[in-house]
């Protein structure tokens, strides 16, 4: 599998941080620790936890600590990439855990010390131990300037590796990490790192405020047995703190079930919930000329919602001439995702593997209101950035002095877990309007959805679905076609029509195919905006 912390995500993280401030520290004293060295226990509970959280809101934020600041910042991406843990180190490695646990090293661009802890104990009597930074947990060069740091500098973060009794080489293979911020990132069932959560998304693309970003400060593990693990954070910015609870399912695919108090200590105009971070630059949508040797370059192809309603949505991403916020209102959604739908090698001819790139899905536990789903596009000309930003924002104030509390699960397969009875959206083409053999109009595009599956695929012979579609503005062309594409897949039909618009302010068309009375596909969405 690819190694979940490519140059993308270097350039675009920002690192957790906080100082240690340990109390005297002892010897490994844990099966579960064998070859680190751990702090002094300490009573430890989900509930101190958010007690915790709720106590620090009402004092000042004193801001991370930076570890031998003049050392990091020569620690540059190449010299990073020098420094591997040594697995012999790993937290578990020897059980009582199924799947180790391995760090990352301070860097350039990871300057924040996360601290980490380990939780072992019964359920009622849980206790904690800082795992104390030490140079020898890690392989680097002889002159390598992190020789530099002192004991006990901190990590950068984490990740879980395969179970030690699985089919893949543990020291090889992971499948979930947390690095910079409040980021994380999990594998598919396709064994594929891609696009990455975090745990808040605060004012993102906000005119005139500046987005904050939070840092998970201290990790704290659990030693559990079977498929799940799980993981307590604290979360720390200078306007918010919050306590969360990860219990993650490695098996098909990862789920992760969070549940998280938040406190605030100022207001937020655009207060994102379970934030999905992916990158999009081109696809078969449309492609800038020779823009890059490859078919089509993007994690997600698309943003699909599941209304409280009931209503299923497809809205493919784009890649805007400007930032762009889209707001999908509702109350009390069934779930929310940034799917990877093309699955097709050929169409991305790369090594890197975009065709295997993990959907991920977010599924509310319990009722959340009435809010939007915001879906932030921002224009790229790389693949190295991440650029499309979904949240589920909240209706009501995110005021100064509130607390909030939350609970979903993260779905990270290979197609949202809980796919639609309809036909859905596996393509959208964008053209020059008009017909072959005649002069193409100014201002018309053509526009070509194709749908695949569901009732379409047990149409009766000669039964034509009837295409269904409206704009915000702009007029429809008299032409419409809608035929099976000849490719001999059962259920596979587009539809074709032309849109006349004035002037470049973006045009937000929907649509769906009916038979009758009856709605034969999920709901097509498209934000256009005319050259």
């Amino acid at each position: 599998m690819t190694d979940p912390i490519d140059r993308r995500a270097v350039v675009t993280a920002f690192s957790a941080s906080m100082a240690l401030g340990l109390a005297s520290v002892g010897g490994a004293g844990s099966a579960a620790a064998a070859g680190l060295n751990l702090g002094e226990a300490q009573p430890f509970s989900f509930d101190g936890l958010k007690a915790l959280a709720r106590k620090m809101i009402n004092e000042p934020y004193k801001g991370p600590g930076h570890p031998s600041p003049e050392v990091l910042d020569k620690i540059d991406y190449e010299a990073w990439g020098k420094i591997t843990f040594d697995t012999d180190h790993a937290l578990f490695a020897e059980g009582p855990g199924r799947f180790p646990v391995t760090f990352f090293h301070l860097g350039k661009f990871f300057q924040k010390a996360v601290e980490i802890h380990l939780v072992e104990g019964p359920a009622n009597a849980l206790k904690s131990r800082a795992i104390v930074y030490d140079q020898s947990y890690f392989k680097m060069p002889a002159d390598s300037v992190a020789r530099q740091l002192p004991k006990g500098a901190g990590f950068a973060g984490f990740r879980f590796q395969e179970a030690r009794d699985g089919k893949l080489d543990w020291r090889k293979n992971d499948w979930v990490a947390f690095l910079g911020a409040s980021y994380f990132r999990a594998i598919g069932e396709l064994y594929q790192y891609g696009l990455s959560a975090r745990g808040i998304a605060l004012d993102t693309a906000v005119a005139s405020r500046n987005e904050e970003f939070p840092d998970f400060t201290k990790i704290f593990i659990g030693a559990e047995e079977g498929d799940n693990v799980t993981v307590y954070a604290l979360l720390e910015g200078p306007s918010i703190v919050g306590a969360y609870k990860f219990i993650m399912t490695r098996t098909k695919g990862v789920v992760m079930d969070i549940e998280q108090a938040l406190f605030l200590r100022a207001p937020f105009l655009r207060f994102g919930i379970a934030p999905l971070t992916s990158m999009y630059w081109f696809s078969e949508t449309r492609k800038p000329t020779a823009a890059d040797w490859r078919p089509e370059v993007h994690d997600s192809d698309g943003l699909a919602m599941w209304t409280g309603w009931g209503e299923h949505l497809w809205r493919p991403l784009n890649n805007p001439p400007r930032t762009m916020a889209s707001a999908f209102g509702d109350e009390n959604p069934k779930g929310f995702g940034l799917l990877q739908r093309d699955r097709v090698f050929d169409h991305y001819m790369d090594g890197v593997f975009y065709d295997r790139r993990p959907s991920l899905w977010v599924e509310p536990i319990g009722a959340w209101g009435k809010g939007a789903i915001h879906l932030v596009e921002i224009p790229t000309d790389d693949e190295i950035h991440d650029n499309i930003v979904a949240m589920w924002v909240p209706a009501k104030e995110a005021a100064a002095g509130t607390e909030w509390s939350f609970r979903y699960k993260l779905h990270w397969k290979a197609d949202e877990p809980f796919p639609a009875p309809l036909a859905r959206v596996v393509a959208t083409r964008l053209g020059n309007g008009g017909q072959p053999g005649q002069p193409r109009p100014k201002g018309v595009r053509k526009f070509l959805v194709e749908f695949q599956g569901g009732p379409l695929a047990d149409l009766p012979f000669g039964v034509l679905p009837e295409p269904v579609f409206t704009a915000s503005r702009g007029t429809f062309g008299a032409y419409r076609h809608t035929e099976a594409v000849p490719d001999g897949v059962p259920g596979h039909w587009s539809t074709q029509f032309d849109l006349a618009v004035e002037g470049t302010d973006p045009v937000e068309i929907r649509g769906v195919l009916k038979a009758g009375d009856k709605v034969l596909t999920e709901t097509w969405m498209f934000q256009y905006h005319p050259l």
